[in-house]
């Protein structure tokens, strides 16, 4: 039970945000205390977010594919086609599934050369 309380304590004071396994607590001759302690970190992953490429009737499908390939170096010239004939048939289509700040830069890109596109977070 003593550790258990001593555990809570250190984790919210000392190391917020940490995993802290109290191994034992050792009394010594007077008040002193010695807590053998173990600091474990626990990583997040960060969401994932969808560039989503949506349909106009504007720009030309030889035109999206092209602007494609020029965003997103990474798309193969039948990745951009299929990309184009998704958004084309279905309306909306996924162009890159990836961080926020690069989600960002690719829907921004994209905006910049007259095509529509959004993000949204991956469910």
């Amino acid at each position: 039970m003593c550790n258990l309380m001593v555990s809570s304590l250190l984790k919210s004071a000392i190391h917020p945000g940490s995993l802290i396994m109290v191994d034992s607590a050792n009394q010594t001759d007077g008040d002193t205390a010695v807590i053998d302690r173990e600091v474990q970190r626990v990583r997040k992953i960060s969401p994932k977010y969808k560039v989503l490429l949506h349909n106009d009737p504007v720009n030309t499908m030889d035109y999206v594919v092209n602007t494609l390939r020029q965003v997103v170096p990474q798309l193969s010239e039948q990745d951009a086609l299929n990309i184009m004939l998704e958004t084309h048939n279905n309306g909306v289509g996924l162009v890159i599934t990836c961080d926020l700040e690069p989600a960002e830069f690719y829907s921004e890109s994209l905006k910049a050369k007259g095509l529509t596109s959004t993000i949204e977070l991956e469910s």
